[in-house]
């Protein structure tokens, strides 16, 4: 407790004066006082000391080191052992992003149960005695589907997204009422752990350069959390964005990576803010990864020494990430750089904490750096999670996806005269099933074909229930083929990943334009929305009897099987040795996408909190394009990352 001596008089006056007061009075004056003043504390702040060039936190210098970590990204049992890992590493601080479209799935529709309980997650970072720098967005990149905007925003087609469009504003401010009233409990001001929030994300990144549109969240930051709570902003260190994504009354702050001249960087902040604290609020300690590409990695000693050069500094700092996670479902994003680039399932980012939670050398690194600055917390650092090789496992062929779309459909199909896009019929995400009949007999090949970019993102092409083969966005957009007048063609689209950076986050999903048969358009179309995650939550397949199937491995199909956990339910990794690509549920819970063929991910994380102990654990596959002769499934206690198709796939185990 502090205690202010201007309570007390040090030289008394005559009113004041022992000698014409008895001392219980005297003792009676002194206890008012001092209750008084410990009925009223000096009122907790955080806030810009533009002097000083430092934050002060209630009026003392202070300097936060920060670390990255997305609650929806880390199954919630496992909040707490990486909330600990992080504050047992140095850190005073975590970074969160809340991705709008986690939580409003609907117009109107919310969720904070369970995994999405943003609240429970903020309590206990406040239980560990870590700070909070809080990023709502609205857009938050992340490589998250989207950047975080929902998808029907969409279902407008001509709303120009992070801008003052009147359709966009109003659904921004919607979603704010909703979210920011749950946050202003959790402010410093108001006695919890958040010391700052961020006002859009890396906007001078984007096109619009609208003013107008962060005046207006600026606005609505401070009327729904109010003009106490320091609000600022994240750009990379060029000019350009700087100046698109800068306002006053937000306190700038850039981002940059190890490998770089610190002084130089922060030189480019110091345009923008001449004076307060220096701050990096992204510090990259690895990268993210492609499908196709190989995994990303960072020296642990190069982020070590770039991390001890900001710090030297005097700076703040975050860095993203400290703990990755993974994209499970559908919820990784994708870059459009020259080409449409999805993000794989993992989102190891090869950062201090693994994507299973371990710690890395790079994390004991970062660890005796951040000692040089701040004393480190006592006691030692939490283990790696037990993992646990539960073998192969066999699986069957439960059935075609074209034999159940009764079940995956049970609402029936749209007819249309040409393709809808998903917006258009409001599917977010997942697969929707096109399909239309040949006009003519075709004795000789002839071309299907789709038009440049409308083919989102991949089409799985089946002609009288036959395999054909694959249409991908970026890549091939012709297929041969031959049949009958009447012969049904079905195209299964899968959407990998809303794009979640630049201008292209107005990324429509499905077939965008006609498809055609030797120039010819095809017409009459059926188009099936697919709910393939509600069926398999509500225990399909595995509750119906298998459908009989004469056709081969070829093509999108379900396929099924089960095992038991000897006893315990520790994490493990799934291996797809000889499967193509597809989807994989384990009890229902959805753990995204394996791409066997493309890498560089050859094992998906399974988290041990989904797995059960006592009864059969259900696994689903949907393989989209070709399963193995006989279909295996390997679970291991350590994961694959880096090998692409440019690469051996000889097997290592």
């Amino acid at each position: 407790m502090v205690v202010s001596t201007s309570s007390f008089v040090l030289c008394p006056g005559p009113a004041e004066h022992p000698a014409r007061m008895g001392l219980p009075a005297l003792a009676l004056l002194l206890a008012v006082r001092l209750l008084s003043t410990q009925a009223s504390p000096s009122p907790r702040s955080f806030q810009v000391d533009y002097e000083r060039n430092c934050f002060l936190k209630d009026g003392v210098p202070f300097r936060y080191i920060s670390g990255s970590i997305h609650y929806a990204r880390v199954p919630r049992p496992a909040w707490r052992d990486r909330l600990l890992k992080m504050h047992m590493s140095g850190l005073s601080t975590v970074q969160v992003y809340v991705p709008w479209n986690y939580h409003e799935t609907l117009p109107g529709v919310y969720d904070f149960a369970g995994n999405r309980d943003v609240e429970a997650f903020l309590d206990l970072t406040a239980e560990l005695g870590l700070l909070v720098i809080l990023r709502p967005g609205p857009y938050i990149c992340a490589e998250w589907e989207m950047g975080g905007l929902p998808a029907w925003l969409l279902w407008k087609p001509d709303i120009i997204l992070r801008s003052s469009d009147p359709a966009y504003l109003a659904a921004v401010d919607s979603w704010l009422h909703v979210l920011l009233p749950k946050i202003k409990p959790h402010l410093y001001q108001h006695g919890g752990n958040i010391i700052s929030v961020q006002v859009e994300n890396e906007y001078g990144s984007y096109y619009a350069c609208d003013y107008g549109y962060l005046r207006h969240l600026l606005g609505s930051f401070r009327a729904l959390l109010g003009s106490e709570v320091l609000l600022f902003t994240t750009d990379s260190t060029r000019a350009e964005e700087l100046r698109c994504g800068t306002l006053q009354g937000l306190y700038a702050t850039i981002d940059f990576g190890p490998g770089s001249n610190v002084t130089e960087l922060f030189d480019a902040q110091r345009r923008v803010e001449p004076k307060g604290p220096l701050v990096n609020s992204e510090y990259y300690t690895g990268w993210l990864d492609y499908w196709g590409e190989a995994h990303a990695s960072t020296s642990a000693a190069w982020v070590a020494q770039g991390l001890e050069d900001i710090l030297q500094l005097g700076a703040s700092v975050n860095m993203y990430m400290f703990h990755g996670g993974t994209n499970f479902a559908y919820w990784s994003g994708a870059d459009y750089k020259d080409q449409y680039k999805p993000v794989t399932t993992s989102y190891d980012y090869d950062a201090p904490l693994s994507e299973a939670g371990d710690p890395t050398e790079k994390l004991f690194a970062i660890r005796m750096v951040i000692s040089k600055f701040q004393p480190l917390p006592v006691g030692p650092m939490p283990p790696a999670t037990p993992k646990y090789a539960y073998g192969w496992v066999a699986l069957r062929k439960y059935a075609d996806l074209l034999d159940v779309l009764d079940v995956l459909c049970p609402s029936g199909p749209i007819q249309s005269q040409f393709p809808l896009t998903f917006e258009a019929i409001k599917q977010a995400h997942g697969f929707v099933l096109y399909r239309t009949q040949l006009p003519q007999d075709i004795p000789d090949p002839a071309t299907l074909s789709a038009p440049p970019h409308s083919i989102c993102d991949r089409g799985y092409v089946m002609l009288h229930k036959e395999y054909q083969g694959m249409l991908e966005r970026d890549g091939q957009m012709t297929l041969r083929v031959t049949g009958k007048a009447g012969d049904t063609l079905d195209m299964l689209l899968e959407n990998m990943g809303r794009i979640s950076f630049g201008a292209n986050v107005s990324d429509f999903k499905g077939l965008l334009g006609n498809i055609s048969l030797d120039s010819i358009p095809l017409n009459n179309w059926l188009i099936y929305p697919l709910a393939i995650d509600t069926a398999v939550q509500q225990g399909w397949p595995h509750a119906a009897m298998p459908k009989s199937s004469s056709r081969g491995r070829a093509g999108p199909a379900f396929y099924t099987g089960t095992f038991e956990t000897p006893g315990i339910a520790w994490d493990t990794f799934v291996k797809f040795p000889g499967w193509s690509k597809g989807q994989l549920w384990i009890n229902g819970f959805n753990l995204g996408r394996y791409w066997t063929h493309r890498g560089p991910q050859q094992t998906l994380f399974v988290p041990g909190s989904v797995l059960h102990v006592g009864c059969p654990n259900n696994i689903t596959v949907l393989e989209l394009e070709g399963a193995p002769l006989t279909p295996l499934l390997l679970f291991l206690d350590r994961p694959l990352f880096n090998r692409t198709l440019s690469h051996s796939i000889s097997a290592t185990e």
